[in-house]
């Protein structure tokens, strides 16, 4: 700063003006990169279907994110209900082999939903089926809706993140997100950005949505869907994936900062070096 002083003082005045104005600028420049990322990264992809009966033999959209999700975990645990009982509700035990060194347990509750099941690459005939339909046959139903398509997984302990296949979602107007809670803590929530139609113009879409928690105040013990009705939509779950913070894989490691007060001086005296050669 003494350095800054003893140039301004050979300055006229038009100079001065002209370096503040750049220091200014130079401030709100670098509080606009200094933003609020957000809480969790979030993953979604969706394949359109418009049959009621022929079920998607590829999902290339869906699938790429379910990739890009995975990529970030080293390892992951996946409930495929394949284990389940066809027509069980709720409270539904699940579990997912391979998160951390033991197994990870959740318990499903809340809603009126059932595991419903198909035969391997075909629909129940109104859009719904497992993922990938080439080999599974089970999946988790709910009808949408405050009362019956809500409900909640918690977990046996804090992990950090979580995804999912969605199929035949929102083809007669419902939706669909997700709150996250540490005990009784809301810690986050999301919306699935999925497509929204009318009178089963979408039947049969698979989507994937997946949530990383971006640092231990994001961690969650469980997680609600929250559903909407629309004009009477069913929804269908599957392959519910999870992985605890110690498998989550630094996307991009935070390099050393430079401190806020020499980048500021650095930058006012270039800019101040500038407007000097101008000057003369």
């Amino acid at each position: 700063m003494i350095l800054i002083q003893l140039l301004l003082r050979h300055q006229n005045k038009e100079s001065r003006v002209k370096f503040k104005l750049l220091s200014t600028a130079v401030a709100a420049g670098l509080l606009g990169l200094s933003g609020t990322a957000s809480a969790y990264m979030a993953y979604f992809g969706e394949d359109l279907n418009h049959s009621a009966s022929v079920a998607l033999t590829a999902t290339p959209n869906s699938s790429a994110q379910e990739a890009a999700f995975k990529a970030l975990l080293s390892g992951v645990g996946t409930e495929n209900f394949e284990g389940q009982t066809v027509g069980a509700s709720t409270p539904l035990a699940l579990s997912f082999p391979g998160t951390g060194s033991t197994t990870v347990t959740a318990t499903l509750s809340g809603g009126g939903g059932t595991v419903a099941a198909v035969t391997s690459g075909s629909t129940n005939g109104a859009g719904r089926y497992s993922v990938p339909s080439s080999g599974s046959t089970r999946y988790w139903e709910v009808n949408a809706g405050t009362t019956s398509g809500n409900f909640e997984i918690t977990f046996s302990e804090a992990i950090a993140a979580f995804g999912f296949y969605g199929v035949d979602i929102g083809d007669f107007g419902g939706r669909v997100s997700l709150e996250f809670f540490n005990g009784a803590t809301s810690v986050g929530t999301q919306a699935v950005a999925h497509t929204v139609g009318s009178g089963g113009s979408t039947d049969g879409s698979v989507l994937f949505f997946g949530a990383i928690a971006s640092g231990a105040a994001e961690e969650f013990t469980s997680v609600k869907f929250s559903t909407t009705y629309g004009s009477g939509d069913i929804f269908a779950f599957d392959n519910f994936t999870i992985g605890t913070r110690a498998q989550v894989i630094d996307p991009d490691p935070t390099p050393t900062p430079i401190p806020g007060t020499l980048l500021l001086a650095g930058l006012g005296l270039a800019g101040l070096g500038a407007m000097r050669r101008r000057v003369r």
